[in-house]
């Protein structure tokens, strides 16, 4: 085999495992000289990517070996941030299409395509790997995820984290508390929706925390979660996602990829007949209310406590 035979092969393989792509630092450790790369740059062998990042012609482009290559142009400190680092941590607020990094100032890469987000604060702690891709960690795409997202998707940014394990509250706070000094932006929203946590019990998916802030924006009492629901002998016949205990009012959030097919139909009607044995009034909602504001869902609320406090049906 030929040198220029055996280079290709390791150039391929070395693409193999980073998305596609190799970079500028792979051919100094192969000892490719800088005639050897602009000789296959011109003829069509090799693509590049970005400064200092290509690809092996007909090789397909990835959306993870564009988002490395631009983080390999942005240099030894730039990571996915922001919303591409929201993707790579499957939370929500991600965005699979955009090629968004964050860079020191004195380091920040300018490329077509590419969100580049300037920092002087993108310490160790702030950085780590998923996948082979540098990333901002949880807590740091969480915590930038409130400059371009929406108070409401950071929320449940978080609270997807948390019921992951991803991040705990004391990693979140001390990434706020670490900012805050900077005089970082966003960092108000942020704090606000940290204190809530205080008060807002974790639900166990983003359908129930949505809509358990659903209820409370309705005007509705703030309801208990995940209570269990007890017979006479002080057996638990169901936990419940939210539930009136005094009026023995349950809501549950009716999620179809957990209640399809015949066994699951079976097992719910069980447990509902259960509950209303015991005097429970159950409700039902679905993400159809989430969509529509929630109109019939109050609707339903308020009848049942109506019922309930003997203030007949009237809505």
């Amino acid at each position: 085999m030929s040198r220029v035979e055996g280079l290709d092969r390791l150039v391929a393989k070395i693409a193999e495992q980073h998305h596609g792509v190799f970079g500028a630092q792979h051919l100094r450790e192969l000892g490719v000289a800088p005639h050897e790369r602009h000789y296959r740059l011109r003829i069509g062998r090799w693509i590049s990517v970005h400064e200092g990042a290509y690809r092996v012609a007909g090789t397909p482009v990835t959306w993870r070996g564009q988002v490395l290559a631009a983080c390999w142009a942005g240099g030894v400190r730039a990571v996915a941030s922001h919303r591409s680092a929201a993707e790579l941590w499957e939370l929500p607020g991600r965005d699979g299409r955009a090629i968004e990094l964050t860079c020191p100032r004195r380091r920040r890469a300018r490329h077509d395509g590419v969100i580049v987000h300037e920092s002087r604060v993108l310490e160790i702690v702030d950085h780590t790997c998923l996948d082979g891709i540098p990333v901002t960690t949880a807590a740091r795409t969480i915590f930038d995820l409130i400059s371009v997202r929406g108070s409401s998707t950071v929320d449940l940014a978080i609270d997807s984290a948390l019921r992951r394990g991803l991040v705990s509250l004391d990693e979140l706070a001390s990434t706020l508390a670490r900012l805050t000094r900077r005089g970082r932006a966003g960092v108000a929203a942020f704090r606000e929706l940290l204190d809530q946590r205080s008060s807002l019990a974790e639900t166990e998916s983003e359908g129930e925390q949505r809509l358990l802030r659903l209820i409370v924006r309705l005007g509705l009492p703030r309801p208990v979660t995940q209570y269990e629901i007890r017979d006479d002998d002080g057996h638990v016949v169901a936990r419940v996602d939210f539930a009136y205990p005094d009026l023995k009012i349950a809501i549950e959030y009716d999620s179809y990829a957990h209640h399809v097919g015949k066994a699951a139909l079976v097992r719910d009607g069980a447990r509902r007949n259960a509950i209303v044995s015991l005097g429970w009034l159950p409700i039902t909602a679905t993400a159809a209310d989430l969509r529509d504001g929630g109109r019939r869902l109050a609707v339903d609320v308020r009848r049942a406590r109506a019922l309930r406090t003997g203030g007949g049906t009237r809505e």
